[in-house]
């Protein structure tokens, strides 16, 4: 048996490509930096890597590009992320441009829809930042977006624009995970969101516009089944309470309006 004992050393000594690494996900990881390297406008690569199991993981692979880069050159490197993608299964890839992240996947239709939005995001003097994250689950496509916008008004009508037809964003027409909310340390502050499925915060919405109409709003948080109101000091929350649950009356007793804590 002594014979075996080199071959099996030979055999082990050999380095694994990234198709039968035991880490797989490392491997992906950097083989998506060494093939990335260099890219014109690309400034900087971060990769994440998940080895699930021996010889089995993922990747994410996210180029940023360089301050500037015109959207004619995003649109070109989104074109070949998404064919890097589509012939690498286990690799996700990402681009940032312009304060704003969002995922190339393989579908051409798909891609173009995300890249289409991220221009009139970037052209919108309301929004600060923002992730657009591929969501999809085995029999479902479907988006996660999360915005960032310069204070109140903006995020409330960048939400607008991007659930409505007319608005100044196209929605996606895969289901969409939509939260948007004012920038940190603005005041007042800001979130609105959808459901997991997209179901919009109707009531919501109608019951903190009814509130902000008569009474100041340190910060809010609006869902699609609550709605929490902080309102400022000298305010009355009490009169603030009876506004919003006149507006949001499906919300029940998921509406909380108090005043803000010293």
């Amino acid at each position: 048996m002594r014979w075996l004992m080199p071959a099996i050393a030979s055999v082990l000594a050999v380095p694994l490509s990234s198709g039968c690494a035991i880490d797989k996900g490392t491997a992906l990881a950097a083989d998506f930096e060494k093939d990335w390297a260099g890219t014109a406008d690309v400034a900087r690569i971060h990769t994440t890597k998940n080895n699930t199991l021996p010889f089995s993981g993922t990747a994410t692979g996210e180029l940023v590009l360089a301050e500037g880069t015109s959207a004619d050159v995003v649109s070109e490197r989104v074109a070949e992320l998404r064919a890097y993608v589509a012939r690498h299964s286990n690799i996700t890839g990402r681009i940032t441009a312009e304060g704003i992240t969002f995922t190339v996947v393989a579908n051409k239709e798909r891609t173009g829809e995300v890249l289409a939005l991220w221009r009139s995001l970037t052209a919108d003097d309301h929004v600060v930042g923002g992730d657009i994250n591929d969501a999809s689950r085995k029999n479902t496509a479907a988006w996660r977006s999360e915005i960032t916008a310069v204070d109140a008004t903006g995020a409330m009508g960048v939400f607008k624009d991007m659930v409505s037809d007319g608005g100044r964003h196209r929605p996606l027409s895969d289901v969409t995970s939509l939260t948007v909310r004012s920038k940190r340390g603005v005041r007042p502050g800001l979130s609105v969101r959808t459901g997991f499925d997209g179901t919009l915060p109707t009531e919501a919405i109608a019951a903190y516009e009814a509130v902000v109409a008569e009474q100041p709003v340190v910060s809010a948080g609006l869902h699609p089944d609550r709605l929490t109101i902080v309102v400022a000091e000298g305010a009355d929350p009490v009169r603030a309470g009876e506004l919003a649950r006149s507006a949001a009356p499906g919300l029940g007793d998921a509406v909380e309006v108090r005043s803000v804590r010293r």
